[in-house]
């Protein structure tokens, strides 16, 4: 009788766990419900508390958390170094991180974490996670792009301090070899890695004129190190005029393919 008695205990018990775990997941859902709508209200604080609930309520709502993570990723202001704005934008990976614990093919956490990391300027983090996001979706041009901006970000900063230590103009050319081929040395590989993202990504886009700008300034830091190489560096900077050109073509033929690009279309008269 005992036995009878403490299985039927048992069993009570579990459908009381089973009644309490799927009232949490509707209620999860119900809040998941109201931060989508604060969210989109604009009224970010009220939407992470609804999504924080909902994550507390049931821990594998996907899409809970990422919308916690963008209203997080929303608060965020690019550019201002604070601790409060870092620690926002910190909350938000953590969730996105939280994400590809339980999927690790969510390209759109992957590619969140990546552009925070970029706007935080942690830029060797936000091109690992871009590398991801080839490797996730190869026929995205995007991820390409951002990792070649990173490229000229990297190379482009450090030559431009050594160009100022030195009092160069801006059409001035390196003239101290010791610093150019330190430079070179450094920013080779940077400027070579982002011009073949952007090959990649304008096979993949032919009209991405954002990358054919990109392969001017990447081509205009490859000029820059051929200090030693006149012919090189007049190369260099043909090629540079040349994605000029192409990158305002590209603009100007999709501009004409916008809705009355072409003016006013007189109608006849009936």
């Amino acid at each position: 009788m005992n036995k009878i008695a403490r299985a039927t205990a048992l069993v009570a018990v579990a459908l009381t766990l089973f009644s309490a775990a799927g009232c949490n997941k509707l209620r999860a859902r119900d809040h998941l419900n109201k931060g989508v709508q604060s969210y989109k209200n604009a009224k970010y604080e009220e939407a992470i508390a609804h999504f924080q609930r909902a994550v507390s309520l049931d821990p594998g709502l996907l899409n809970a958390r990422l919308y916690l993570a963008t209203a997080f990723a929303q608060q965020y202001i690019p550019g201002a170094d604070t601790e409060d704005n870092n620690r926002m934008a910190q909350q938000a990976i953590d969730q996105y991180k939280e994400v590809l614990e339980r999927d690790h093919k969510n390209i759109n956490s992957v590619k969140g974490i990546a552009y925070l990391y970029l706007q935080m300027k942690k830029f060797d983090e936000a091109k690992q996670f871009y590398r991801k996001a080839t490797e996730l979706d190869p026929n995205d041009p995007e991820p390409y792009y951002s990792v070649a901006v990173i490229d000229w970000t990297q190379s482009y900063q450090p030559r431009m301090e050594e160009r100022a230590k030195l009092g160069l103009k801006p059409e001035e050319p390196l003239k101290d070899k010791k610093v150019c081929a330190s430079l070179k040395q450094r920013n080779s590989p940077y400027i070579q890695d982002g011009i073949d993202d952007l090959n990649k990504a304008l096979q993949l886009r032919p009209d991405y004129d954002d990358a054919m700008a990109y392969m001017n300034l990447l081509y205009r830091e490859k000029a820059d190190l051929e200090c030693d190489n006149p012919a090189a560096r007049a190369a260099d900077l043909k090629t540079a005029d040349e994605w000029v050109d192409k990158t305002m073509a590209t603009k100007k033929a999709r501009a004409e393919k916008q809705p009355g690009a072409q003016g006013i279309t007189m109608q006849p008269n009936q």
